[in-house]
């Protein structure tokens, strides 16, 4: 054994995210806890095979991705190092601006698929005219759809918008089709989520559909989707699996 530093997480075969993400992700947590540091030079590719149980091509894919947003720094015939002036932005797992899922999937390499549950108009009840700003009994859309990463189930996701916004959002395969590009289609785009987060048991339906045992643990996100001028576009409830999502965001002190 050298006197390399020992990179150590759980690697997680059929996860929704791949392999050569989840190495990404524990030696970019190796680095900001310390045990990796900069300028410092990673352990050999054999060892972090050894280390994480991946494949060498697995990890030579996640070392350049690292490479890319400026994380490390390859030096032929010697190793990888960590980069001495860590980036002031790199990717993250889910963002904190507003971003659709499938653009999210996107960034990260995966693919977004979705099963629908529900897809009709009803009328608008109190509660969610208040919500929109709209008058009671104005025709809603009704979607709701299980929200899939390479297959797995992420979330069950229950949205409601104006019928108004996007004709004929009926004939619309929301299987494949996100829901932000029909609106920017249509010229609507929401620049702004007011959102809430919690974390709560998964009902009946939620278990279903997304494998989970009812009372098992969920995040549930709230949002109000804004429009250029403030309106309200649409109102969202989405329940993630608790073991499937992370949301990393920041706090500053004024």
């Amino acid at each position: 054994m050298n006197d390399s530093p020992e990179v150590s997480g759980a690697m997680v075969p059929g996860y929704p995210e791949p392999l050569w993400i989840q190495a990404v992700q524990v030696i970019q947590g190796e680095i900001d806890r310390g045990v990796l540091l900069p300028g410092g030079r990673l352990p050999p590719e054999r060892q972090l095979c050894q280390q994480l149980g991946i494949s060498r091509v697995t990890l030579r894919k996640a070392l350049n991705s690292l490479v890319e947003t400026g994380v490390l720094n390859p030096s032929h015939g010697r190793g990888w190092y960590v980069a001495k002036t860590v980036p002031a932005a790199r990717k993250k797992e889910w963002p904190n601006t507003l971003e659709s899922f499938s653009e999210t999937a996107a960034r990260m390499g995966l693919t977004p698929h979705s099963k629908v549950l529900r897809a009709e108009t009803s009328p608008a009840t109190i509660d969610e005219a208040e919500q929109l700003a709209i008058a009671p009994g104005t025709p809603l859309f009704r979607l709701e759809r299980v929200r899939l990463l390479e297959g797995v189930a992420i979330a069950l996701d229950v949205t409601r918008l104006r019928r108004a916004l996007v004709p004929d959002i009926e004939r619309v395969d929301f299987q494949e089709r996100s829901l932000y590009a029909t609106l920017a289609a249509a010229g609507v785009e929401p620049v702004r989520a007011d959102s809430t987060i919690e974390a709560t048991k998964a009902d009946e339906r939620a278990a279903e559909h997304l494998d989970l045992a009812s009372g098992d643990p969920v995040l549930v996100m709230r949002q109000v989707a804004l429009g250029g001028q403030r309106e309200p576009l649409f109102v969202s409830t989405i329940q993630y699996a608790g073991d499937r999502y992370r949301l990393r965001t920041s706090f500053a002190r004024s």
